[in-house]
């Protein structure tokens, strides 16, 4: 009878699943991996020259823009439509 309460109370706390907590714990740091592989920073604010990815708990994640090197095409369009 003892390994049939026990038994069964394994059961019961296994089909429950994780908490509530552990459950946004887990997608926080899921979050904040997500924010490391594009090589950002998960911090109070984006400065002007960083845009936000995703949101890291209650912070942004702030990814540096890369600098993309004029090409002839863009220098043509940019003095036509001066």
């Amino acid at each position: 009878m003892k390994i049939l309460c026990v038994f069964l109370t394994f059961i019961f706390t296994v089909s429950c699943g994780p908490s509530v907590p552990q459950k946004r714990i887990r997608e926080v740091a899921e979050r904040k991996r997500q924010c490391l592989l594009v090589r950002g920073v998960c911090k109070p604010e984006c400065n002007t020259w960083e845009y936000v990815y995703n949101h890291c708990d209650t912070e942004p994640c702030c990814v540096v823009r890369q600098y993309q090197k004029p090409t002839a095409k863009q220098i043509a369009l940019q003095t036509t439509q001066m």
